[in-house]
């Protein structure tokens, strides 16, 4: 992997960062303690792991040709430890010091002059746990190489290796150009189709939801018990995904209407990125994504329409496919010239509200118990970026019997989170009483 080039939609994050935002996934991550903390010997565990990691010891870096590309390369500087913190909390004078903490903690953006990740390590929690709290920027990779990454740092997690690359036969000159002119012309076509659908896509006016950017962040963590959301899939059929998706739904439609904003006849549009990975494909590279675009229906009061609406928009998405359509946007971004990202990126992304209103996203886990230093797992809330202008971005993660909701917002936007908070545990609980 060292000396590997950044694709297009990764160089693509990295002009997206800026202060007020910045393009780097979270996680806050608990564990419970079967004895008591050793942080010096947690943190030495941690970077050892870290260090074996080589995506980890590498940081992008500009070239001069293809203009405005980058490449990774190994940082001669690179000492994990240093991107390893430890922090002691106390619920003395704060009732939730984690979410206070970590609020403060994911505003700050990661340096891109170094490796793009970071670790702190907390303590001092009620009930014997400790957390970990991981940031990763989105030019190293998406959700499913995030959890790659993480899961080198847990207990005895086995990655699958990197697919051994075939040695194609040998083929003619003009077969060879052939097959080259044929790739350009069919990704040529692909974007120019996905180009057209993001303008026919676009809407005249700006979300609700939409905000002025700001450096402030608050997060906000959900647990729904997976059995309830099962049994609601059960009742009415579609996925967990669906439901998920419709108790989103009913939550924002209560948290516009808490905020002034009329909520009947409205429909707020989530980007969904849908992750295009093989199941070959090497877990831990840079970004495979496309996404599709879901009209949630928070006009419709009736938890299971709701419901049904979603599964509708859903099952078109998926029958389209993910190379298709406006919500393919990162496809797009894949063929776009690093160049022309380096140009014009961070100016087009200011333009994300009239497209797409909020982004949520799915991030994958194993069924299998998980552990650090022989601590079980007991929650884990992943955290997307805010897109510019965005006011709430949702991330979910589906571990054991529970599925974990990650909210965060726009610290000045959105002052108090515990409303959008409580209108998830109102939406789910509704949608249980209706199955």
């Amino acid at each position: 992997m060292a000396g590997s080039p950044l694709s297009a939609l990764d160089v693509a994050f990295l002009c997206l960062e800026s202060e007020k935002s910045p393009m780097h996934m979270g996680a806050v991550i608990t564990f419970t303690a079967r004895r008591p903390v050793d942080p010096p010997a947690l943190t030495a565990i941690l970077a050892e792991r870290a260090a074996r990691l080589p995506k980890l010891r590498q940081r992008a870096r500009s070239e001069l040709f293809p203009p405005g590309a980058a490449r990774w390369t190994e940082d001669a500087d690179f000492v994990a430890a240093d991107h390893i913190h430890h922090v002691e909390l106390s619920s003395l004078y704060d009732p939730d010091p984690l979410t206070a903490y970590a609020s403060r903690w994911i505003a700050e953006p990661l340096d891109t002059g170094r490796p793009l990740w970071d670790l702190t390590l907390v303590t001092g929690l009620p009930g014997g746990q400790f957390a970990l709290l991981m940031k990763l920027h989105h030019a190293l990779t998406d959700g499913a190489g995030a959890y790659a990454v993480a899961a080198g740092l847990l207990d005895g997690v086995k990655l699958p290796a990197a697919p051994t690359r075939r040695i194609p036969a040998q083929r003619s000159t003009l077969d060879t150009v052939k097959g080259a002119l044929g790739t350009v012309w069919d990704q040529a076509n692909e974007a120019a189709g996905i180009a057209s659908s993001v303008v026919r896509a676009t809407r005249p006016t700006l979300s609700p939801v939409s905000a002025p950017a700001s450096a402030e962040r608050r997060l906000g963590f959900v647990r729904l018990p997976l059995a309830e959301l099962r049994r609601v899939r059960r009742a009415h059929g579609g996925t967990t995904n669906d439901v998920v998706l419709a108790v989103l739904s009913g939550a924002l439609r209560e948290w516009l209407v808490n905020r002034g904003h009329r909520a009947d006849g409205r429909t707020l549009r989530a980007l969904i990125p849908v992750s295009v990975r093989g199941r070959s494909g090497d877990q831990l590279g840079g970004n495979k994504l496309s996404g599709y675009l879901c009209d949630l229906p928070v006009g419709e009061d009736d938890p299971v329409e709701r419901l049904r609406v979603v599964r509708r928009a859903m099952n078109r998405n998926k029958a389209a496919g993910p190379s298709r359509g406006a919500g393919a946007l990162p496809l797009l971004a894949d063929r776009v010239p690093a160049l022309l990202h380096r140009l014009g990126t961070r100016t087009a992304g200011q333009a994300a509200p009239l497209l797409f209103d909020l982004v949520i996203t799915t991030v994958p886990l194993p069924p299998a118990r998980l552990s650090i230093d022989g601590a079980p797992l007991a929650e884990v809330y992943p955290f997307v970026p805010l897109a510019p202008r965005h006011a709430v971005g949702i991330a979910v993660a589906t571990y054991r019997d529970s599925v974990h909701i990650g909210l965060q917002v726009n610290g000045e936007a959105v002052p108090d989170i515990g409303s959008l908070r409580d209108a998830v545990l109102k939406s789910a609980s509704r949608l249980l009483d209706a199955s």
